[in-house]
C-alpha cells in the first residue's frame, strides 16, 4: 500500500461547556465533544487517535455504549444542539455513522444508551424541547422512535439508562428542575410508563446514575445516603466502572462527583459500618477559573477525569504505592473558542496559537522517559486576555506581538522560568536557549494586575520573602495586597491547567498604540526587524499598513493604499517586499528602501499594486504567502480562486519608465469552496516545482504542486497531490495554515549534545517530512506530517 500524504501529527483541543459532554470507555478512550466534533482520546499514548466530524451544530452529550462483558466499546452516540443524535460504530479500526436520531425540536443535552439485544442498541436522550425520547437503533432499519415523554415546561437535564438486574426489563432514571428523580420501565410495547418519582433534593438535578449490584426480582426504592461534603453545584456524578474478578461481574461501590467548588470526590462506604464517607478530595484552589461541569472514571479505577467550565481537562492518577495519594496526571488542552492565528517559532520547535477565548497558547512535543514518541503538549499560556485574541507575529526565538479586539499592540518576551522549563521538557541545551536571549536581564515570570489587562513582570526580588521584622510595617497600599501570584516552577513534564493559568504568563514588554479600530493581522520579516500591523477598516484612512521598528517599537511608517480592512499581510523571505490584500479585492506589494546614512530605519514604498480594473478576484481576498525563493506570491479569495504573482523585480522596473505590474503568472485555481488560507512550503519539490497548502471554509486542506510554464493557460501548472480525509479535516473554516519553517518532525530529530549531526537518520527524517499547522474555527490547532516521497 502506498504511504498515506498527509498523516495526523497532533490535534490541540478541549471539551465543550455542557455538563454531559465527556465518557470514557472500557476500552481505556476518551471520548468527548469539541466545537461540532467528537474526539478520542488516549489517555495513556496522551494523544487524539480519532476526530468524529457529523453534527452540524456544538456537541453537548457523547456517551459510549457499554457492554455486558465489559469488553471494549464499539458504539459511539452524541447529542448536539442541530437536534440530532447520531451512533458511531467501530468498523476495521475507524468509525463511522451507522444512524441518525431525528426528532427533537430542541438541542440535545443528555444520552443515554445500552444493548437489549446483540446489534440493538437503546438510546434514552433528553432535549430543551422538554422532551425524553426513547430510540431503538439497529443496522436494519437505523433509528426509530419509540416514545416520547413530554415535561410541559420543566427541563430534565440528565438520564440514565440500565436494564433491572435477573431481567432484560429497561428502566429509565430522569433528573431535571423539578428537583424529583422520575423512574420509568419499559413495556413490551416499547412505551415508557411511569413507576416512580423519588423525593428528596432541593434544587435542580443535574446527574443521574446507575449502578447495578445483586439479582432480584422484586424491585423497591428507599433512600440509601445523603452525600454532603461539596461547598457548591453538583453537576455530575459517575459510579466506578464495573469489572471481572474471578470470572464474575463486580460492581465496586465507588461513586464520583464533580463540583462547581472546583474538587472531585471519591465516596465509598466504610468497611465496618457501611456508612459512606468522602476517601478523596482532589481539585483546585484559588486561581480565576469556575468549577468542573462533569467527571469519569478510568475502567481500572486508577484515573479519574474531569472537565472545567473553560472545556480544561483535569487528570489525576492514584500513586501505586501510597494509599489514597493522587497527583495530578498530564492531560491534553486546546482553545475553547475559535482559534484566529498561529505562527512556528524561528527554529520551528514550538508553535504559538491566538483565539477568541482569550488566550495566546504555546505548543511543543515532550518526549517523556516512558515513551518512545514525543507527544504535543501545551506548556505555556503566555497570554491570558480581557479581549478576543485575532492576530499574533513571532520577532525573535522568545518574543513575539498579539493584537486582540482593541486598538493596541502588545509585545510579550519569555521569562527564564519559562526557558528553563522549555528546555527540561523539549530536551533542548539550556545553555543555547539562554545565549539566544538577554537571560541576565530576564524577569522570573508574569503575574496579571486584578483589574488589569499587561502582564507585570515578576523578578528575583519580588519573590524574596519579607524580613519578619517588616511584618505589620507596610510602606504603602499596594504592598498590603501582593499580586504577585506567580510561584517559579522547575517542571520536567507538562504542567496541569491550574499552573498553565497562573504560573507561564509572559511578561509584557511594549505597548504600541496607532491605530484606529481592532487588530486584524500582523506580519514580521525575516531578518527580525519590521513588523507589520493592520486593523479593521471601512475606510480608506484607517485601512493603511503600520509598521514598527522591532529594535526601539517606534512607528516607522503609514502606508496608505486600500480602502476596506487589510485582511492578510506577508513579508517575503528576503525580507525585500511586503505584500498585503484585502477585502476591497485588491493587493498591494511595498519595496524595502536601501539604506541610508540619514535613513538608517528599514523604510518600504509602494512598488505596485492591482486596482479595480486589473484585479482578477471578484471576491474579498482572504489570504496570501510567498515561495520559499521571492520570486512569486500566491492569493486565495472566497470566489474559490487560488492565483500564482510574479512580482516585477526591483532591477526589472528600476529603469522603467512605466509603474511596475503585477500580473498573474498561474492559471486560476477553483478549488471549489472559499479559500481561507494558503501557504507556500519552504522547500521545493524535487521536480523544482513549488507545494502549496489551502485551506477551505469547509475545513478541508488540499495538496496542489504548481510549476512555473511559459503558458499556464492550460492548467497544466497546477497538479492535485493530497487533501485531508474526513477523519483528518476541520469542522469549520481553516483560518491559517503554515508550514514549519525546518524540514524534518519536531521532536523526532535527535537532540544532540553540542549540536552534533544526528547522521543518515537525520538526513533521511528531513528529506522525507514537512510539517503543516492549522489554525481553524473548530477551536482545534492540528499539525500534519506531509511525506514529501509521496508527493
Amino acid at each position: 500500500m502506498a504511504a498515506p500524504v498527509i498523516e495526523t501529527c497532533h490535534v490541540a483541543c478541549c471539551a465543550n461547556r455542557t455538563p454531559n459532554v465527556v465518557s470514557w470507555g472500557r476500552g481505556g478512550i476518551i471520548a468527548f465533544g469539541t466545537c461540532t466534533s467528537v474526539a478520542l482520546y488516549d489517555p495513556q499514548e496522551r494523544r487524539v487517535v480519532a476526530v468524529l466530524n457529523g453534527h452540524t451544530g456544538r456537541v453537548n452529550t457523547v456517551q459510549w455504549v457499554h457492554r455486558d462483558d465489559c469488553a471494549p466499546e464499539s458504539h459511539l452516540v452524541s447529542g448536539g444542539s442541530d437536534n440530532r443524535l447520531i451512533v458511531w460504530e467501530c468498523r476495521n479500526g475507524k468509525f463511522v455513522q451507522v444512524a441518525e436520531c431525528k426528532g427533537h425540536t430542541g438541542p440535545v443535552c443528555a444520552v443515554d444508551a445500552i444493548y437489549v439485544e446483540d446489534s440493538e442498541i437503546l438510546v434514552a436522550s433528553s432535549a430543551s424541547d422538554s422532551t425524553v425520547r426513547l430510540w431503538l437503533c439497529n443496522q436494519a432499519v437505523g433509528a426509530q422512535c419509540l416514545h416520547t415523554v413530554s415535561f410541559g415546561s420543566s427541563f430534565v437535564m440528565d438520564v440514565s439508562l440500565a436494564l433491572l438486574p435477573g431481567s432484560r426489563v429497561p428502566i429509565l432514571a430522569c433528573g431535571g428542575d423539578d428537583a424529583q428523580v422520575h423512574l420509568y420501565v419499559q413495556s413490551n410495547g416499547g412505551q415508557l410508563h411511569k413507576a416512580k418519582s423519588l423525593q428528596g433534593h432541593e434544587d435542580w438535578i443535574r446527574g443521574v446514575a446507575w449502578a447495578s449490584l445483586d439479582v432480584s426480582s422484586v424491585f423497591a426504592v428507599s433512600l440509601e445516603t445523603v452525600l454532603a461534603g461539596h461547598e457548591h453545584w453538583v453537576y455530575g456524578v459517575h459510579w466506578q466502572p464495573a469489572l471481572y474478578k474471578g470470572g464474575e461481574l463486580q460492581q465496586p461501590l465507588g461513586l464520583l462527583s464533580a463540583s462547581m467548588d472546583k474538587t472531585m470526590i471519591i465516596w465509598a462506604p466504610e468497611e465496618g459500618s457501611g456508612v459512606w464517607v468522602e476517601q478523596v478530595r482532589v481539585g483546585e484552589v484559588g486561581g480565576n477559573t469556575l468549577g468542573f461541569y462533569g467527571c469519569q472514571m478510568s475502567p481500572d479505577g486508577s484515573m479519574i477525569v474531569a472537565h472545567a467550565f473553560h472545556g480544561a481537562l483535569h487528570l489525576w492518577c492514584k500513586e501505586q504505592d501510597k494509599e489514597g495519594q493522587w497527583r495530578p496526571g498530564v492531560v491534553i488542552s486546546g482553545h475553547f473558542n475559535a482559534v484566529q492565528d498561529l505562527s512556528w517559532d524561528p527554529e520551528g520547535e514550538f508553535i504559538l496559537s491566538v483565539g477568541s477565548d482569550q488566550t495566546t497558547r504555546l505548543f511543543t512535543p515532550w518526549r517523556n522517559q516512558d515513551t518512545r514518541q514525543a507527544t504535543w503538549h501545551e506548556i505555556s499560556r503566555p497570554q491570558i486576555h480581557g479581549y478576543d485574541m485575532q492576530c499574533l507575529a513571532t520577532v525573535g526565538r522568545f518574543q513575539f506581538v498579539s493584537g486582540a479586539d482593541e486598538k493596541v499592540l502588545r509585545v510579550f518576551q519569555a521569562p527564564r522560568n519559562f526557558v528553563e522549563n522549555f528546555a527540561n521538557i523539549s530536551g533542548t541545551s539550556r545553555e543555547k536557549l539562554f545565549a539566544s536571549s538577554d537571560s541576565a536581564n530576564l524577569p522570573e515570570g508574569a503575574s496579571t494586575p486584578a483589574l488589569g489587562l499587561s502582564n507585570k513582570a515578576v523578578f528575583q526580588g519580588d519573590l524574596a520573602p519579607k524580613n519578619k521584622e517588616e511584618e505589620g510595617q507596610f510602606s504603602s497600599v499596594s504592598d498590603q495586597y501582593q499580586e504577585s501570584y506567580f510561584h517559579p516552577l522547575i517542571m520536567t513534564e507538562p504542567p496541569p491547567e491550574d499552573h498553565l493559568l497562573q504560573n507561564t504568563l509572559w511578561p509584557e514588554v511594549q505597548k504600541l498604540y496607532g491605530h484606529g479600530f481592532e487588530m486584524f493581522c500582523l506580519a514580521s520579516d525575516s531578518a527580525r526587524t519590521v513588523v507589520a500591523s493592520a486593523c479593521k477598516a471601512s475606510k480608506a484612512e484607517h485601512a493603511a499598513v503600520l509598521l514598527w521598528s522591532t529594535a526601539s517599537w517606534r512607528q516607522l511608517q503609514t502606508l496608505p493604499c486600500h480602502t476596506l480592512t487589510v485582511t492578510q499581510m506577508a513579508f517575503s523571505p528576503d525580507a525585500q517586499l511586503l505584500l498585503a490584500v484585502s477585502r476591497d479585492r485588491t493587493v498591494s506589494l511595498w519595496r524595502r528602501n536601501p539604506l541610508t546614512p540619514n535613513s538608517p530605519d528599514p523604510l518600504f514604498s509602494l512598488h505596485a499594486h492591482t486596482g479595480k480594473d486589473t484585479a482578477i478576484h471578484s471576491r474579498i481576498i482572504w489570504s496570501c504567502d510567498w515561495s520559499p525563493d521571492s520570486k512569486y506570491f500566491v492569493t486565495s479569495s472566497r470566489d474559490k480562486k487560488v492565483i500564482v504573482w510574479a512580482p516585477h523585480r526591483l532591477e526589472e522596473s528600476r529603469d522603467s519608465v512605466l509603474p511596475p505590474e503585477i500580473k498573474p503568472c498561474s492559471s486560476i485555481l477553483d478549488v471549489g469552496d472559499s479559500a481561507t488560507a494558503v501557504a507556500f512550503c519552504p522547500f521545493l519539490c524535487s521536480n523544482n516545482s513549488y507545494l502549496l497548502a489551502v485551506g477551505l471554509e469547509c475545513g478541508r486542506i488540499l495538496l496542489y504542486k504548481w510549476s512555473p510554464v511559459r503558458e499556464p493557460a492550460g492548467g497544466h501548472d497546477w497538479s492535485s497531490c493530497g487533501e485531508t480525509d474526513i477523519l483528518q479535516s476541520h469542522a469549520l473554516t481553516v483560518k491559517r495554515l503554515r508550514w514549519r519553517p525546518r524540514p524534518g518532525r519536531v521532536g523526532h530529530e535527535n537532540n544532540r549534545p553540542g549540536g552534533q549531526d544526528g547522521g543518515e537518520g537525520e538526513a533521511e527524517e528531513k528529506d522525507s517530512w514537512v510539517q503543516l499547522a492549522s489554525a481553524s474555527a473548530d477551536h482545534s490547532v492540528k499539525i500534519f506530517n506531509v511525506n514529501r516521497r509521496a508527493l
